[in-house]
């Protein structure tokens, strides 16, 4: 399974790909565009990716999460404009028991978020549009012109 996408994303087919017999457990992680962000009204969003070192930069989190948890790891991250509400990334892992698989889906999305070089835009209420970036002061960068 490709980790990025510029087709809506279904969960149930991420998850679908993971289930072994053997598993008892399936945590799924479905990220969604909101309505706001940091006070402000969104109104919708646009992920663009230097795709090919997106790919691997998710492919490297993924192993370093299956040789750290006994689990299977599946990521896919959407591309380009989205909606309030839409799915914007899944992250699932498959295994044994609960805990080791709520371990690796909380530690793939916090990696994804810092390592993957995904950028998000946002657009407002007020028709401005941003460039979330968490190490700005402000937490966006305003878009010029």
């Amino acid at each position: 399974m490709p980790h990025l996408s510029h087709a809506p994303i279904v969960p149930d087919q991420v998850t679908a790909e993971l289930a072994g017999e053997a598993d008892g457990a399936v945590v799924t992680f479905v990220g969604r565009v909101r309505n706001h962000h940091a006070g402000r009204s969104v109104v919708a969003l646009a992920y663009s990716a230097y795709e090919a070192m997106a790919d691997a930069a998710t492919a490297a989190i993924v192993a370093e999460a299956m040789a750290r948890w006994p689990v299977r790891v599946a990521v896919v991250h959407r591309l380009g404009d989205l909606a309030i509400g839409d799915v914007a990334i899944v992250v699932a892992a498959s295994g044994g028991h609960r805990a080791e698989c709520f371990a690796a889906t909380s530690w793939v999305v916090d990696e994804v978020k810092r390592r993957v070089p995904i950028w998000k835009r946002e657009r407002y209420g007020d028709d401005s549009e941003a460039w979330v970036d968490p190490t700005a002061p402000a937490g966006t960068i305003p878009v010029q012109g």
